[in-house]
């Protein structure tokens, strides 16, 4: 009987293990421009250790002896311009998911990259509670907008604005012939890149037979700057105004979540906005009215319960951001100096450039402390505008991202 029953036991198992083998492939697309690029170093990792919130990630990010893991079962796409530029050549990297598919900027691609970006704990969380294989499809250019890089088809063409009429922007047949290439670049090649992967999934993960088939889990897009600081296309209202001023950023996000579920036929693939947070807690009006266009279109009676906004300033790290601000200040001072701005030092234009230097030296004195350079060495390696390049900061909001759709 004993025998029996551990016979059944044994086929049981093997069943299972059988049918886990052919649970479908989970596919995740991410997209977006800089910040999905990722724009922190590997070397400012370690400081991931310092806080209990993220230092969970980085025992799962790198070994004991300080070498990157490979997280298992996890396998990424990654294209993107040639080098991180946007105006040439685009290039692709994939494999298993580790660190370094972040921005290529002037890497040697016979190595793994430097950089890394949201998808490193993205992969990692879903891998925490996935069981079976996922495969991560991503497409990221820095410096690019929705109003015209990725403007998807049902948004229209671009058409300028009253600034661009006034500067001529497009006046030319050949400025318009630019325009109508450039417009919705981006979002054919997101597609167009998607659908390969798709269409030979065995490239990227060996391990994929037809038989297991694959299913589109989630979308995520994080993206904003470039259409956040653009008077030209959004121009800026008073306070009382009937219309918000990035009211046409919802409605062209909107036109372009309806799209990539039609052109990748999921029309209710899960999407997430992951809702620009430079500045974190304390954003200026114009970012907190880009914010709130972003996080209306999950809003939408359409879209409620499969699109959802995360909010990313939560993961803004202040610490890093004071020390930001003081070498604006520096950089300021030096600007008014050598410009000789009647209210500083400079006036009367007799100062040289080693004395100008001088006095931004003393300042810098008197703003940082010891402590100040040691947190700037271990832990920002980029702008604010890139999330001071902390890979805190960008591994708390991959995790947010997966979050996100695990719940949904």
């Amino acid at each position: 009987m004993q025998r029996i029953a551990l016979l059944s036991i044994v086929l049981y198992l093997q069943c299972f293990t059988g049918a886990q083998a052919q649970e479908p492939l989970q596919v995740f697309i991410l997209a977006g421009q800089s910040n999905m690029e990722g724009h922190a170093s590997v070397e400012v990792l370690d400081y991931m250790q310092e806080d209990p919130l993220s230092a969970a990630l980085l025992s799962q990010i790198k070994n004991a002896d300080g070498s990157f893991r490979t997280i298992e079962n996890v396998w990424i796409s990654y294209l993107t311009g040639e080098q991180g530029r946007i105006d040439g050549e685009n290039h692709e990297v994939f494999g298993p998911l580790t660190a370094g598919y972040g921005n290529q900027g002037g890497r040697d691609y016979d190595m793994m990259g430097t950089k890394l970006g949201p998808e490193l704990a993205f992969g990692i969380t879903l891998r925490q509670h996935i069981p079976h294989p996922i495969l991560i499809i991503k497409t990221a250019w820095g410096g690019q907008s929705l109003h015209t890089d990725f403007r998807s088809p049902s948004a229209g063409p671009y058409l300028p604005t009253e600034d661009d009429i006034a500067r001529e922007r497009f006046a030319t047949a050949e400025q318009q012939t630019q325009l109508q290439a450039a417009t919705g670049a981006r979002y054919r090649q997101m597609i167009q890149h998607v659908q390969a992967v798709l269409q030979n999934i065995p490239r990227i993960y060996p391990g994929y037979s037809p038989e297991q088939g694959y299913e589109l889990a989630g979308f995520v897009w994080f993206q904003g700057f470039n259409d956040m600081v653009s008077r030209n296309v959004y121009p800026e209202v008073p306070a009382d105004h009937p219309t918000p001023r990035f009211a046409k950023y919802t409605e062209w996000l909107s036109h372009f979540i309806r799209d990539t579920r039609a052109d990748l036929s999921t029309p209710d693939l899960p999407f997430v906005i992951g809702v620009l947070g430079v500045d974190g807690a304390t954003p200026n009006a114009g970012n907190q009215a880009f914010r709130d266009s972003q996080t209306a279109v999950a809003s939408l009676p359409e879209f409620r319960g499969n699109v959802f906004a995360v909010q990313t300033y939560p993961f803004w790290d202040e610490r890093l951001a004071a020390i930001d601000r003081k070498r604006a200040e520096l950089r300021q001072k030096h600007y008014l100096l050598r410009t000789k701005n009647k209210n500083h030092e400079n006036a009367d234009g007799q100062l040289d450039e080693s004395a100008q230097r001088k006095i931004v030296d003393e300042l810098e004195t008197q703003l940082f402390t010891e402590a100040d350079y040691a947190l700037e060495k271990r832990a920002k390696s980029n702008a604010g505008y890139h999330y001071l390049g902390s890979a805190k900061t960008y591994s708390l909001i991959g995790q947010a991202f997966a979050d996100t759709l695990l719940k949904h």
